[in-house]
């Protein structure tokens, strides 16, 4: 399966080690998940997205790409291929306007259901779906449920995220799974707009980190506060990464429970609960 990693930021941070450099970065994840990467990352509010059907441990764009990235938003993906051809066009993370979305997991036997799902996606949207993977039409599907709240270029908060996943991967699983065939959609998902970013574990593991044990910028970083090196009291967060397997370093690493939702809006504030169900949880 595929590897996610994402990271949210109250100021513009590198990810190159993360990506590179530490014991388990992605572009290590890569060898393992050789059919395609992609990085987006945001500038003044934008997603900047360079995507590649080759092997990221190899590629020099990047390893060039990660070099430069400083961002408070930033989504990357490495991808082995369980549905759709080695393409561009088939590698995450995908796009619409300012929203980046990726996926780790499977859908069985897309191939009989594929018209299925794409007849949930809002018609005004369904010709954007350019690839073949089942990846993005949950994408699609996602934005079709999300749009109900208001045009896609808005602002959204952290609850109208969460429950356009939950309304998603409710959908998918009532149309495509088969329990009596062992057949369960697999949905692990991370979407972000640049300012809310949330994801979801659905069959493959997530992990996520919002502290350290020690900053090694502490000293000159001037964005330190309490919650950067112990668990959050405010509710507030500084920073948020998430990734399918717990990066070496300084972080502090939790394990998503399944079904679970994690989650920050633009304030930084940070939830995490349970995807169809229960009280918000804010982490303190």
């Amino acid at each position: 399966m595929c590897r996610l990693f994402g990271f949210r930021s109250v100021i513009p941070s590198q990810v190159h080690s993360s990506l590179i450099h530490a014991e388990n970065a992605l572009g290590v994840q890569s060898e393992r998940h050789p059919d395609g990467w992609g990085v987006a990352y945001y500038v003044d509010g934008a997603p900047h997205l360079t995507k590649s059907a080759s092997t990221a441990l190899t590629d020099q764009l990047f390893r060039r790409v990660s070099g430069v990235v400083a961002s408070e938003t930033v989504l990357a993906h490495v991808r082995k291929a369980t549905q759709g051809d080695l393409s561009i066009l088939n590698a995450h993370p995908f796009q619409y306007g300012k929203w980046v979305f990726a996926h780790n997991g499977d859908i069985p036997e897309f191939g009989e259901v594929r018209a299925t799902l794409l007849e949930e996606v809002a018609p005004r949207l369904r010709r954007f779906v350019l690839g073949d993977t089942d990846s993005e039409v949950v994408f699609f599907m996602f934005l079709t449920s999300l749009s109900q709240y208001g045009p896609l270029g808005g602002n959204y908060g952290i609850e109208e995220v969460i429950v356009a996943l939950r309304d998603t991967v409710q959908r998918v699983r009532e149309l495509c799974d088969t329990p009596e065939r062992g057949h369960r959609s697999l949905l692990t998902l991370m979407v972000t707009n640049g300012a809310t970013m949330a994801a979801t574990r659905g069959g493959k593991e997530l992990f996520w980190s919002s502290y350290k044990t020690r900053c090694s910028e502490r000293d000159s970083c001037p964005s330190l506060s309490p919650e950067c090196e112990a668990p959050s009291g405010s509710g507030f967060v500084n920073h948020l990464i998430l990734s399918s397997e717990p990066l070496g370093g300084e972080n502090v690493w939790h394990e998503l429970e399944e079904d679970g939702v994690i989650g920050v809006d633009w304030r930084m504030r940070l939830t995490r609960r349970g995807l169809f169900g229960g009280p918000g949880l804010v982490v303190v």
